[in-house]
């Protein structure tokens, strides 16, 4: 019975993952609401959470291929071209969240241990919620481009949602929707440019050997699965809401998830 009850928490925080990785709602965010509010809890394990995070880069990786691979492409063709430009603003839009995961980890590691920790994610999703109904609202002048100056201010929000529910997506999509950007175009630079980050943090952690295995290969596989399989789904689904400019209800949603885990920590 045990064995069967620790599959179904790795496939709960895997779907858990996949859907809140690329739908602006906060992974983290969720993912603390679960643990808090559901009592579901597994053992605190890095080699679990990176495990969850792999499974959305490859998602990613699938989903966006095509633009993947024509990047690889113009990668290693002769002089500059537009594909080498984009993948300079994806690395220019990665400097933020790099300073800050170096810099301030240990930090916004103990913001999780905080006993505030629903409070904090409450209120960072009724900002995420603002954001999202800023840029649904607002009309900027249109953009053909994303442009370095765009890419470093995308990357400076995605480094402010760092913090535990403010969601990484939602911020980034409404960042580069409220500078003129094309919609489909800040959908697919979002979800790009959050490879390289999560493939450096994987990367430290094996370094310092920080990563466990208290948790087991079955069960650790079956949060893979979940994750990588709802990620999937949700990558399509996101980038055909955000086409539609369809953001209104998801700052609906994270305005009530707010307020409820708000309340859930004062009551």
């Amino acid at each position: 019975m045990e064995i069967i009850l620790e599959y179904l928490k790795s496939v709960l925080f895997g779907i858990v993952q996949g859907i809140t990785e690329f739908l602006p709602v906060s992974s983290s965010g969720h993912l603390q609401i679960a643990k808090e509010l559901l009592g579901v809890r597994l053992e605190e394990n890095l080699s679990f959470d990176v495990a969850l995070h792999a499974a959305t880069v490859l998602s990613t990786l699938v989903v966006l291929w095509p633009e993947v691979r024509g990047l690889l492409l113009g990668l290693f063709r002769r002089g500059m071209n537009e594909e080498k430009s984009y993948i300079l603003k994806l690395i220019l839009s990665m400097i933020p969240i790099g300073i800050v995961g170096l810099a301030f980890k240990e930090q916004l590691d103990a913001l999780l241990a905080s006993p505030a920790i629903l409070a904090l994610v409450g209120a960072m999703l009724l900002l995420t919620a603002a954001l999202l109904a800023f840029a649904y609202y607002a009309k900027p002048r249109p953009k053909e481009h994303i442009s370095y100056r765009d890419a470093f201010l995308i990357g400076l929000a995605q480094a402010c949602a760092a913090m535990p529910g403010l969601s990484r997506s939602g911020s980034t999509i409404a960042t580069g929707l409220l500078l003129g950007n094309r919609k489909a175009a800040v959908a697919q630079f979002s979800f790009l440019m959050v490879l390289a980050p999560i493939m450096g943090e994987t990367l430290l952690q094996l370094i310092d050997g920080s990563l466990t295995a208290s948790v087991g290969t079955g069960p650790l596989a079956a949060g893979f699965l979940a994750s990588f399989a709802t990620g999937c789904l949700a990558c399509k689904f996101m980038i055909e809401t955000v086409k539609r400019g369809r953001l209104i209800w998801f700052a609906l949603y994270c305005a009530l998830a707010g307020t409820v885990s708000i309340l859930s920590y004062l009551f």
